[in-house]
């Protein structure tokens, strides 16, 4: 079981609205979303585009409803806008976080991602040289130094057509960055639908682990995606990801690793879906019935 004193239950807007696809969910508004995450049970939420802006006025509107921010996506363009510019950002983001008092930084690397790109993402994921290796350590290292000054932790968020996707690349990255600066934000779904050793990857790195992301994959959709060449928006839009409690991944050693090694900070159902076809407050009460019953959350 979890620690209920040291972890809390979030959930992701992504199953009400998707950034990357806003057709998905787009009939569907902010405040319905936040609403529907705390009566399904949740008390955290990441940010989605159409939150407010305004640190006051978000804040507001998640306390009544008795949520918190728990992290928000960073998209970091080391690689095509440059140490300067990324880090400029970075602090913009860092702070916009630290005033809605968010603990967590999530990172991707995006400079030549093709997570967005109607590319097949099963055979033309990036693969980095040693020059660009060296210049995402520096950059990581330095936001997460700067995430420190805050009291924050910044977490890179292995992902699916980026150079960070891999056991191997994610066996490269902590290797290069600073273990007192850089974490992993560590993600079920992303490691299964690349074939990864999820459990393994998890029980290597629990200690760099500060934030966690909770989502299952349906294999026949994934299947099929590899068959045909699908980009991973495709199959995000097919249904390649759902949420605990459903769908072909065995979360139970996820809990038990986490248990064993007394994690703190906050774990998240991000499960993106057509939420046409799958009702986004409908799933979020199933995730959150499976999660207690396998956890005590």
């Amino acid at each position: 079981m979890l620690n209920k004193e040291k972890v809390n239950l979030a959930i992701a807007p992504i199953a009400w609205t998707n950034d990357d696809l806003p057709d998905l969910g787009a009939e569907n508004t902010f405040e319905q979303c936040v609403s529907e995450m705390a009566l399904s049970g949740f008390k955290g939420s990441e940010i989605g585009n159409k939150y407010p802006k305004d640190v006051e006025t978000l804040k507001h509107k998640l306390e009544v409803r008795g949520l918190r921010i728990c992290n928000a996506w960073f998209s970091s363009l080391l690689l095509s806008e440059g140490y300067d510019a990324t880090i400029e950002a970075f602090i913009k983001h860092r702070d916009f976080l630290h005033a809605l008092g968010a603990k967590v930084i999530g990172a991707s690397e995006q400079g030549n991602s093709i997570q967005g790109k109607s590319v097949s993402i099963f055979g033309e994921k990036p693969v980095y040289t040693d020059e660009q290796w060296a210049l995402i350590a520096k950059g990581f290292n330095e936001m997460g130094r700067l995430a420190k000054e805050k009291g924050m932790y910044f977490t890179v968020h292995h992902h699916m057509g980026t150079g960070i996707q891999t056991e191997a690349e994610i066996d490269k990255l902590m290797e290069i960055t600073d273990p007192d600066l850089v974490y992993l934000l560590y993600d079920t779904g992303h490691l299964a639908f690349s074939g990864e050793d999820a459990i393994g990857v998890l029980k290597k790195y629990v200690n760099r682990v500060k934030h966690v992301h909770l989502k299952s994959i349906r294999r026949d959709v994934i299947n099929e995606g590899k068959e045909k060449g699908w980009s991973f928006l495709d199959c995000v839009r097919a249904g390649a990801f759902t949420v605990p409690g459903d769908g072909d991944f065995d979360f139970t050693p996820v809990f038990d690793i986490l248990a064993d090694a007394d994690y703190e900070g906050w774990v998240v159902v991000e499960a993106e879906q057509d939420p046409a076809k799958a009702n986004p407050y409908e799933y979020a009460c199933l995730a959150r019935k499976y999660i207690s019953e396998k956890t005590g959350l």
